[in-house]
C-alpha cells in the first residue's frame, strides 16, 4: 500500500507542478466560465475530462496507443486555445448554453491530456511487472489535484466577481484571453518540426 502513496503523490504533484503549467492552464480555461452555483454543470465536465485522459493514460502505459511524444506536447495547448475560443465565444447571458458540446471536447481533449500524462508514468514505471496499483494510485493522485485547481479557480472567480464586483463577462472574458495569448504561445513554441 505504501507503493500506492507513492503513486499518489506522483500523480498530485504532476498535475500541480508550476514547471508543467499546461495541464493548470487547461483547467482554469475549462472551469472558468462556471461560477460555485453551477457546480453540478462543472462535476459533469470534470468527469468528461477524467473519463478520457484515464483511458488514453490506461491505453498508453499498457501499449496499446503510441503517439509521438512531440506532437502530443503541441496538442495539449492547442485544446487550450480551442477551449479558450469556445469560451470567448459564448453568449454574454448564456455563457454555459450548448452544455452537451462543452462536455464532449473535455472528453476529447482529456484523451489528449492523458497520452501527456503517460509520459511520466512511463518512464517511473521501468520493469514493474503489475501497473494497476500504480496506474490506479498515479490517475488517483491527478484527480486530486484537478479538484484542488478547480476549487482554487472557483474561489477566485467568486473573489473576482462576488467581492471585488468584477462583471462576471468581463472576469470571464479576462481569464480565457490571458489563457489562450499564452496557450497560443505555448503552441507555436511547440509545433514539431
Amino acid at each position: 500500500m505504501e507503493d500506492f502513496g507513492l503513486w499518489f503523490t506522483t500523480g498530485l504533484a504532476h498535475i500541480a507542478d508550476w514547471q508543467a503549467y499546461d495541464h493548470i492552464l487547461f483547467l482554469l480555461a475549462l472551469c472558468g466560465m462556471y461560477g460555485v452555483q453551477d457546480w453540478k454543470a462543472l462535476l459533469m465536465l470534470v468527469t468528461a475530462f477524467t473519463i478520457g485522459h484515464s483511458l488514453t493514460l490506461a491505453l498508453a502505459v499498457l501499449d496499446v496507443v503510441a503517439i509521438s511524444s512531440s506532437w502530443i506536447e503541441f496538442f495539449i495547448p492547442v485544446t487550450i486555445v480551442l477551449t479558450c475560443l469556445w469560451n470567448l465565444s459564448r453568449p454574454k447571458n448564456k455563457p454555459n448554453s450548448s452544455p452537451w458540446v462543452h462536455y464532449s471536447m473535455a472528453l476529447f481533449f482529456g484523451l489528449i491530456h492523458g497520452l501527456g500524462f503517460s509520459f511520466l508514468l512511463k518512464s517511473m514505471l521501468g520493469s514493474q511487472n503489475s501497473l494497476l496499483e500504480p496506474l490506479f494510485g498515479f490517475n488517483l493522485g491527478i484527480e486530486a489535484g484537478q479538484l484542488i485547481i478547480v476549487l482554487a479557480t472557483l474561489i477566485l472567480g467568486g473573489i473576482m466577481t462576488r467581492i471585488l464586483s468584477v462583471n462576471d463577462y468581463k472576469w470571464r472574458f479576462f481569464l480565457s484571453s490571458a489563457i489562450f495569448g499564452i496557450a497560443l504561445l505555448m503552441a507555436l513554441e511547440r509545433l514539431p518540426n
